[in-house]
């Protein structure tokens, strides 16, 4: 009997940025009974991952944990600090920063958007100079990605805190770290930020349906005058029912049992070790793109994201074609391409848990797929990949020898 060819033999290779690959362990954690989400057991699960996602974003204030996307972060982070008519300074850095600008205009608040070119993160002067200009301090956030999804930017948090504190203004500073977060360093209480947006299908290495906001002091005084309507995504209730191991609601019982071993992975792993892990990867696949003679979106290295590059290709070529033929042919997965980068792009991720072997196999596929489809391109991204990162493993034994 023939065998079925449509079949996909061994592992899919996902390279978006975000789902992630779940792990085996993490599938093992949520492949369990459920138990009653109002019992003893259930407490103890909801408060280790109520404790233990704050060290992940690194505060010691309460984090919230809703059972939605990134989208409904992002909606309760406006909903619970801001007022109708409110007006919210919004950087765009691309797509979903515009998407977070379509939001805040929906809820009837009113966005003002710094636009730029898509090319870099957000700069933290600009972002002082207007609110300096701001003198009725009308401004009441400023809404930044710490990671621009689309294309693999990321911003200055931390300076942007010092820029709003320059400016001597009182605006909440509110952050998306959807596509950073558990990937790159972030510091939710030592960098000032009021509201930190987070989502579990990415450095979590969850499923989708899991996020978060982590909150500021700050942040929950404002939540006492915040005036726009919101009763799912309302902090207090949450906070409340939170203090005793509970929610107000049926929460996903078995996200939260693969978030505990997912904090607990990244723990034993180490928090600086997983963040050197994606800057190598990173830089291995930049070298890559480099060496086959193509863009990188992000044209400013100091911007460059640690878990997504996105690949401009030649003039004339479709990008979205190419990621079907690679799909196709070697079955691997790219992000897509957005609004002014619309079919002039794909995106590789990097992100999660994924190691050398993982990313090289990814990025031979897609040299493989790049001659398949006839793009001009030059040889050899798979082997200065290869030679970048036995030397980022060298270095260590090195400095040890010395």
């Amino acid at each position: 009997m023939a065998q079925n060819s449509s079949r996909p033999v061994g592992r899919h290779h996902l390279h978006i940025p975000g789902p992630t690959p779940v792990p085996d362990r993490i599938l093992r954690a949520m492949d369990t009974p459920i138990i009653d989400h109002r019992g003893p057991e259930f407490a103890k699960l909801a408060k280790r991952c109520l404790d233990g996602v704050k060290t992940i974003f690194k505060t010691t204030n309460p984090v919230i944990i809703y059972t939605a996307t990134g989208t409904g972060a992002w909606e309760a982070a406006l909903v619970n600090t801001l007022s109708p008519g409110d007006k919210v300074l919004v950087y765009e850095t691309g797509q979903f920063s515009n998407l977070w600008k379509a939001m805040a205009e929906k809820l009837g608040l009113k966005p003002e958007v710094m636009a730029s070119d898509w090319r870099t993160g957000a700069d933290p002067a600009k972002i002082e100079a207007r609110l300096a200009e701001d003198k009725n301090k009308e401004i009441k956030a400023v809404c930044v990605l710490h990671n621009e999804t689309s294309t693999g930017c990321l911003s200055p948090v931390n300076e942007i805190r010092k820029a709003i504190d320059k400016a001597n203004h009182p605006a909440l500073l509110l952050v998306d770290t959807i596509s950073s977060l558990a990937s790159t360093d972030y510091r939710h209480d030592e960098w000032g930020v009021d509201v930190t947006v987070g989502g579990a299908q990415k450095g979590l290495m969850l499923p989708p349906g899991m996020s978060f906001n982590a909150i500021s002091d700050k942040a929950l005084a404002a939540n006492k005058t915040a005036k726009l309507p919101k009763a799912f995504l309302a902090w207090d209730e949450m906070l409340n029912m939170n203090k005793v191991g509970f929610f107000p609601y049926t929460p996903a019982t078995q996200m939260l049992q693969g978030l505990a071993v997912a904090i607990d992975m990244l723990h034993e792993e180490g928090l600086d070790n997983v963040f050197a892990r994606h800057n190598r990867l990173a830089e291995a696949t930049r070298r890559a793109v480099k060496a086959w003679g193509f863009d990188i979106i992000c044209k400013d290295p100091k911007y460059y994201s640690p878990t997504i590059t996105s690949v401009l290709t030649p003039e004339g070529v479709d990008a979205d074609a190419f990621r079907a033929l690679a799909l196709s042919n070697f079955n691997v997965s790219y992000g897509a391409s957005f609004g002014r980068f619309a079919g002039k792009m794909f995106r590789i991720g990097h992100l999660g848990d994924i190691n050398d072997g993982d990313m090289l196999g990814g990025l031979a596929v897609t040299e493989m797929a790049l001659t398949l489809a006839n793009i001009p391109h030059k040889k050899g991204g798979v082997q200065a990949a290869m030679d970048y990162i036995a030397s980022a493993h060298a270095k260590p034994s090195r400095a040890a020898a010395e």
